[in-house]
């Protein structure tokens, strides 16, 4: 990693080591004294452009969808047109996360159309065609996310991950905006605001990632970078729960999963989950969103806490949120944590399963010689793993696809029932009619290991300081439809704050997506989720740094590569919080002052040469050109803004009032 603040190179030669600031040749920078921080409000006061519409984009890990409200009618959002082609026992509301590439890898189709069309292909020529799903997991688990990541097709070929995001955002982008011009004689993209869904555990990296694959999909530009917004899930969540009314959601500690509510409960009568559906007919597909307050959210009171814990498909993302009054802001408690704990977990037990009794070696050929039928048997597992509940007695069959039983005697010369006689897993059974049956408990196991790690890092969550008198958990997100992780979550956690799940639980963060697109500045203060700051050059003090950090020029003796802390991680921040420091150059007679930004995961950073420790940013600021009876200590203002979901950084040189800005960037560093 290259470090900063050398200063000039005419002394890199006799340096006894190379320092990476010495082999640089930066302009070096010196704090000037004293650093404050300015609570400046000014700042956001910038004429905001209005737009007619806002879309929001879940973009999921199993399945997406986008829902939109025009600005002049807020308490309506519609939900997207129905999708042709759903599953059999899967409300298709969303589309599957589901993308193929023609063999030329040109963009084909997306969702359920990509799916069967995939399907359709014959063996020989499908596996020339790029099929993906689940891609979007692979942008959680990178370590060094960068503009060149790759993923991996169905049939192993490669493809950038930023085009493939790019085709996806442009998909939903193109059929937005078609199924708005149809109700509203064109649509122009510059109409939109664009809002895209994000875990709040995704590092720095993976959100400029999306914004990157937005605006190369034509959403909005880097020029015009407010037109998109970047929010988070569970405070999309979040945003939306606070609108529930009490017919719009079920109070799990008012009724067991299993044998209906409890009548002595007030909160339960009134329950009746009819009225949401009877406006949610085919054609319509409007959600009401009164324009009030609703009535669990009443009860809560300044400083009451929540904690939304959005499960998903890939993640499992946990926030806790701090109610403020009077206007029921939102302040964010203790910084978003989780993992990949979606229920991918469960499918991938369900794979595990398969290759105890059919053989790993099987399976893996399988896959790359049929990745069509592999497709066919996953969708067979994923309704029936729908069906999973505490209570049930009978026992689920999934279908085999006639190719996996043909493939299979092939490929080792007897039958899949004499494998799965032979396999000794005795919850597996085979039926007469081609299928597998699997008791309860069975499917039951493929939940557990999910489960119990949402469990566990729940309870290490109720431990912590901040997280103490919680009144309420929502659970949202695609998993939380799941009644095994309903009622482990009860069990566990019911006696120590109200669980409640909102009603199409699956459609929780698209909806909150819409409100917060209309109103962004409904989360006043968030968690810093990096420490951030500049390197600088300080004076030598003998004693306190370290020797090889000193460097000595023309006659001044300073010590390199400091980390100047703007915000530490963990640090509560403001919504347009702006932090400023003023430096001076090390070298009066500089024309060019370059400021290095950097990040690192530590709340204590001495050095940028510290591990860790990442360069995010560059601020080049040029004073050629300037009046030089200037003063002589010139002074450089550095600021950056925090808070909202992406960091701004600003360097001004007071003198002449140049100024040049930067966006935090972790992907080109």
């Amino acid at each position: 990693m290259a470090g900063t603040e050398g200063v000039t190179a005419d002394i890199a030669s006799t340096a006894a080591y190379a320092s990476p600031a010495r082999s640089l040749g930066d302009p070096g920078i010196t704090p000037l004294s004293p650093s404050h921080i300015a609570k400046d409000s000014d700042a956001n006061d910038a004429e905001e452009q209005s737009y007619p519409v806002v879309v929001a984009i879940d973009f999921g890990t199993t399945s997406s969808g986008y829902a939109y409200s025009f600005t002049k009618e807020p308490e309506c959002i519609h939900v997207m047109r129905r999708w042709e082609g759903g599953d059999p026992g899967v409300s298709n509301q969303k589309t599957p996360t589901t993308i193929l590439l023609t063999p030329e890898r040109k963009f084909h189709s997306f969702g359920y159309a990509a799916r069967d069309f995939y399907h359709d292909l014959d063996p020989n020529e499908s596996k020339h065609w790029l099929y993906f799903e689940k891609f979007k997991m692979k942008l959680h688990t990178t370590g060094n996310l960068n503009l060149e990541t790759d993923l991996t097709a169905a049939n192993g070929k490669k493809v950038k991950a930023l085009e493939l995001f790019s085709y996806a955002l442009q998909y939903f982008k193109e059929q937005a905006l078609k199924e708005l011009s149809d109700q509203d004689s064109g649509f122009e993209n510059s109409e939109v605001r664009w809002v895209i869904t994000v875990p709040a555990i995704w590092k720095q990296p993976a959100k400029q990632f999306m914004r990157q694959a937005a605006y190369k999909a034509g959403m909005a530009s880097p020029e015009n970078p407010e037109q998109l917004i970047i929010a988070l899930e569970p405070e999309a969540a979040s945003i939306y729960c606070r609108k529930l009314r009490l017919h719009q959601m079920i109070d799990l500690s008012s009724k067991g999963p299993v044998n209906g509510y409890n009548p002595s409960e007030t909160i339960a009568t009134g329950f009746t989950p009819a009225k949401e559906h009877i406006r949610r007919n085919r054609q319509s597909r409007t959600f009401m969103v009164e324009n009030v307050i609703g009535e669990i959210w009443s009860e809560l009171e300044e400083g009451d806490r929540y904690i939304v814990v959005d499960s998903g498909g890939g993640t499992v993302d946990v926030t806790v949120h701090q109610i403020r009054l009077p206007e029921g802001h939102l302040k964010e408690l203790y910084k978003a944590t989780g993992g990949p704990h979606g229920s991918l977990g469960v499918d991938y037990e369900f794979e595990r399963l398969l290759c105890k009794i059919f053989g790993e070696d099987f399976i893996e050929q399988f896959k790359i010689k049929r990745p069509a039928a592999w497709v066919d048997l996953m969708i067979a597992f994923e309704s029936r793993k729908r069906a999973a509940a505490p209570d049930r007695t009978n026992p689920l069959n999934i279908t085999l696809p006639f190719s996996f039983i043909d493939y299979y005697k092939k490929f080792r010369g007897h039958s899949v029932e004499h494998a799965l006689r032979k396999s000794n897993v005795d919850f597996v059974k085979w039926s007469s009619q081609g299928m597998l049956r699997m008791s309860p408990d069975a499917m039951n196991a493929l939940f557990k290991p999910t489960i119990d790690e949402i469990i566990q890092h729940l309870s290490d969550l109720f431990e912590k300081p901040e997280v103490t008198n919680v009144k309420f958990l929502f659970l949202v997100g695609g998993f939380a439809e799941a009644p095994l992780l309903q009622q482990a979550i009860q069990n566990a956690f019911g006696s120590k704050c109200r669980i409640i799940i909102p009603q199409d639980v699956g459609l929780t963060i698209l909806k909150g997506a819409v409100l917060f697109g209309l109103d962004p500045a409904v989360i006043k203060v968030r968690r810093s989720p990096l420490t951030y700051g500049v390197g600088v050059l300080n004076r030598y003090v003998e004693g306190k740094h370290p020797a090889e950090k000193l460097l000595v020029k023309d006659g001044t003796r300073w010590c390199t590569d400091v980390f100047d802390k703007f915000i530490s991680a963990d640090q509560s921040v403001a919504l347009g919080e702006t932090v400023s420091r003023s430096y001076t150059p090390a070298k009066p007679s500089q024309l060019v002052i370059v400021i290095n930004i950097y990040s690192s995961e530590h709340d204590h950073v001495s050095f940028i040469t510290e591990p860790g420790v990442k360069k995010c940013g560059t601020l080049r600021l040029d004073l050629t050109g300037t009046d030089t009876s200037a003063p002589s200590r010139r002074e450089i203002k550095t600021l950056m803004q925090f808070g909202d979901t992406e960091i701004k950084a600003m360097a001004i040189d007071v003198a002449t009032s140049k100024s040049v800005k930067a966006g935090i960037d972790f992907l080109n560093y």
